[in-house]
Parts: structure tokens; sequence; C-alpha cells
């Protein structure tokens, strides 16, 4: 080094000052990998982010948290710390809460000898009956149908009679449209395993092994289930907005290696379509894009879904589709930045380029959620005056960010400028349209119970287990998305769909479909939200 001139010291000193800068950024980014996969791992699994102590709280679905800056309307104290009031007992709440329940009248008297030991000889007059309510409940009660198909022959004749014997769920099966339902019911309402459910039926004296339940389930689905999905499969393609998204699951026996991956991918109905929802799932082995190019064959109009590039692949080549990212995917790439910033620093938090994104987007959900009573025309509008502007800005921004190298590359931060700026197009086409939702969170909603699941039965069996997975959890879905009660739906979708099951004309299905004015009252759901019945 002695003999080093000034300036091969000089080049020295500034090549360790870039490798060290570089070391530097190359650990601050393993550091948040490794803060994110902790909090994936041990974390909230919650989008609700609490940063900095007193103030903005982001919620992924919520995106209550308001953005600072000028553009911006102020927010009012209930959006920013929504406040806790003590509401004041709403008068026969309860009598309605149980209004739909039937009703067994237990009077509570006292005789006459005791009303005459009190008042005297008719010195008392009755005034009207002080009134409570309890709930009681009857654990699931099994019947066995005994059915006598009675035998008739003629005296002076060899001719031989039998009654009308009725139609069955399953041949030579004990198998009835309630007890299918139930099962139906417990494992994808409930979230059950079959080995549960047996075990539960055993409990109450009825032996039906989980094979054999699996094997009603396949076959139901397959017979009578499928002809329903159909024709809710072609309704979905006539809607001008479809979202959609896709989920993992494992399926044991498919013809792969073990642990391979398959895939439940969902479409849905356009969130602001909301007087015939439909919701439905397909199971298929993978991810590639011929599977929703094959379900969306015949769709003309808006997609949402999220950045994957089988989407971006679709959009390239399918003119007839229209597709709309999704801004809640993209704004998590921010929060999980957020996340990642040790406690000790979250002072700094409010600094950073993560937080100035994270309020700019809740910024444009505040404004976009005040618009979504109003109609497609209506939202339409507004969205031009209100909303443009501060998407405008953001991408405006972002620009800005990744210009000036505001953030490193490689962090989670510059992967949601990047994801944002690489697919600017398809996040601000829901400004050109009034149906078109800000986010995919709609469709998320109608997974979450199979991912909810999912964790409790873990894998599927069987191909065929799969696909009449897809079928009943569309169903069910459906149902309670239309205000349905789902086991009731479904056995009353089994008794029809037996009834039909030799029929060729399928125009009868309309007449099922959960919207339709032929559905029974028992079907309907009295309090319109979305409990399951435990059979």
């Amino acid at each position: 080094m002695d003999q080093c001139s000034k300036e091969v010291l000089i080049t020295l000193f500034l090549n360790l000052q870039e490798q060290m800068i570089e070391m530097n950024g190359k650990l601050d980014r393993l550091a948040e990998q490794l803060a994110v996969a902790q909090n994936h791992r041990y974390g909230r699994k919650s989008e609700k982010l609490d940063v900095i102590e007193g103030q903005l709280c982001f919620n992924f679905n919520e995106a209550e948290a308001l953005l600072e800056n000028i553009y911006v309307v102020e927010p009012v104290d209930e959006d920013v710390i929504p406040t806790v009031v003590k509401r004041k007992k709403k008068k026969g709440k309860r009598k309605e809460d149980l209004s739909s329940l039937p009703v067994e009248t237990i009077s509570h008297t006292l005789s006459e000898e005791e009303l005459t030991d009190i008042f005297g000889e008719n010195g008392w007059k009755q005034l009207p009956d002080e009134t409570y309510m309890r709930v009681k409940v009857e654990p699931a009660k099994y019947t066995v149908e005994e059915h006598h198909i009675c035998v008739y022959a003629g005296k002076t004749t060899d001719k031989i009679v039998k009654a009308f014997r009725p139609k069955s769920l399953l041949r030579n099966s004990i198998a009835t449209p309630s007890l299918v339902a139930s099962i139906m019911n417990a494992k994808y309402v409930n979230g059950m395993p079959l080995d549960r459910i047996a075990t539960d039926l055993r409990r109450n004296d009825v032996n039906i092994s989980k094979q054999v339940m699996a094997n009603w389930v396949i076959r139901c689905s397959e017979r009578y289930l499928s002809p329903v999905y159909f024709r809710l499969h072609e309704l979905l393609l006539t809607y001008d907005v479809i979202q959609q998204d896709e989920t993992p699951v494992e399926v044991t026996k498919d013809g792969r290696p073990a642990n391979s991956k398959s895939f439940m991918w969902v479409y849905r109905s356009g969130k602001y379509h909301t007087d015939r929802v439909i919701i439905l799932y397909e199971y298929q082995k993978t991810r590639k894009a011929e599977h929703p190019q094959k379900f969306l064959e015949g769709f003309h109009g808006i997609c949402e879904c999220d950045a994957y590039a089988v989407y971006e692949k679709m959009d390239r080549e399918n003119p007839d589709i229209t597709f709309a990212f999704c801004h809640a995917h993209a704004r998590r790439y921010f929060a999980e930045a957020l996340k990642a910033i040790p406690k000790e620093q979250r002072d700094k938090a409010k600094g950073t380029v993560a937080h100035e994104a994270l309020e700019q987007i809740a910024g444009i959900y505040h404004m976009d959620n005040q618009l979504a009573e109003l109609s497609a025309e209506e939202r339409y509008r507004k969205r031009q005056l209100l909303v443009r502007p501060l998407v405008e800005a953001l991408f405006s921004w972002l620009k800005k960010v990744r210009d000036e190298k505001m953030v490193p590359e490689g962090g989670k931060t510059m992967k949601g400028v990047n994801y944002y700026l690489n697919h600017e197009k398809q996040f601000c086409e829901f400004l050109n349209h009034g149906n078109v939702p800000l986010d995919n969170n709609a469709t998320e909603s109608a997974l979450r119970n199979f991912c909810m699941h999912k964790h409790t039965w873990r894998l599927i069996d069987t191909i065929n287990g799969a696909k009449a997975s897809a079928l009943v959890y569309s169903i069910v879905e459906t149902a309670k998305a239309n205000g349905l009660n789902p086991f009731r739906y479904l056995e009353f979708l089994l008794t029809e769909m037996m009834e039909h099951e030799e029929d060729t004309d399928y125009s009868f299905i309309d007449d099922l479909l959960p919207w339709s004015e032929s559905i029974p009252d028992i079907c309907k759901m009295m309090n319109n939200q979305n409990p399951s019945v435990s059979h």
C-alpha cells in the first residue's frame, strides 16, 4: 500500500465504498424479506396495519385512512378514529331476531284454588300476560323412512299391480335429499372434514362411512347440481363485469408427484351487480391461461383480477375482454414494506415512500367508497370529477419515485412502485366504467370459506372429489350471496332435480335459481344474513 499512488488509493477507497453500499443494500433487502416472512408466519393475517401509534390505520378491505395532501378532501373524524357510541337498545329487536323461528307457547298459570285463597271468591280478574322468550335447541334428529309399496293381485286373474314408487336420489341407497344436503352443508358451509361428520353421525347412532359420504357427494353433484352450475355459467357470461381469482389446493390422486399444486379458480359477478349474484368455482390442475380462456369463452366485458402473467397474456390476445387490475394487490407491497420496519424504527415510518403510497391509495379508496350507493352512470360521472385526479396524482408521484431513484431496487416498496407503473392502463381502467370496482376484494371474500376450510381438511383425495367440491361450493356461495339458507336450498335443489332427472329439456332450471320467485320461503333467510344451518 505504501507504494501505491494517491490516485490508486482513491480508486480503491471508492470501489470499497461502492461495495459497502451494495452490501448494505442487500442486507436491508434480506432484513425486509425476513421480516415479511416472519410476519406471514407469525403475524396477524388481516390486512389492517397499525404502524405508528396515534397515526392512520390502513385497512385493506375498508380503506378508512385518508390522504393528508392538499388535493384530498379533509376527512371527518369518524373516518380516522371510529367513535364508539353506546347504542340505545332497539325496542323489539329480540322479537325481530327470532321472528323466523317456530314458537311453542308455554303458559304458567295459577289454579282457581290459589287465586281464591289470594283474592277471595270471584275477587280477581285476568290482565294481559307478562311474556318473555327463550330459545331451545333440539339436536339433529334422524328418522328412518320405511317405504311400503302396496302390491295388489286380481282374485280371478294373474294380474299384479304395485302402488307408485317415489323416485330415489340414488338407486339402492339410503340417501335422501335432506341427508345429502346436510352432509354437503356440514362440509362445504361449516368446513367439517368427512371423518368428523362420520363421527358426529355415529354419536347419533347413524353409521355412514366417510367413503360412502364422499361417493354420495360426488354422484349427487354431478347428477343433480351440474345442470344448475352450467346454467349459472351461461348467465354469468352475459354480465358486463366478471371478477376472478384463484387459490392453490392439493389433490393427492391426480397422477402427479406428491405435493403438486392444483388450483381452485373462482369467478363471480361484479361487486356492483347485487340483485342476481353468481359465484362459480372451477377446479383445474394448473394455473395456465388456457383455463380462464376456456371458462370465459363468449364473454364480452370487463374482467377484474390481479396482475398475474396469465391475465396479462389474455389481455394481449383477447380483444373481447378488457382487464382491470386490483388496487388492493398493489397496495399490499407497500403495507408489507411498513410491516417489515423494526419496531424501534417505526417513528420514522411516516416519512417513507411506502407510507406516502399508502396514504395516497387510502385517499383514492375513501373517495371511491363515497360513490358506492350511486347508479353506475352517476358513479362514472363522479369518478371523473373526484377520483381520477387522485389516481393521476398517484401515478405522477410514482413515476417521480422511480425516476429519481427515491428507494433502492429489490425491496417491497420498489416492487410496489413497479407493479403499479408496469400496469398503469389496467389500474386506471376502473375509471372508464361505473360498474367496475376499485379492487377484487369481493372475489377474495368469495374464496374465504374455501381457504379457511382447506386448512381443516388439508387436501382433496381425487380429481372427481375436487370437481364435486367446485360444484357444491358454487351452489352454496351463490345461495348465501342471494340471501338463501344453503342447507335448505341444497335440499330443495336435490329434491326438484331428482324429479326431473330424466328430462332432456332443462328450461325448468330457471325456476330453481336462487332469485326465482318459485323458491320456497323456507329457503330464504329472514334476517338476510348468511348463517349456516348445522345438521
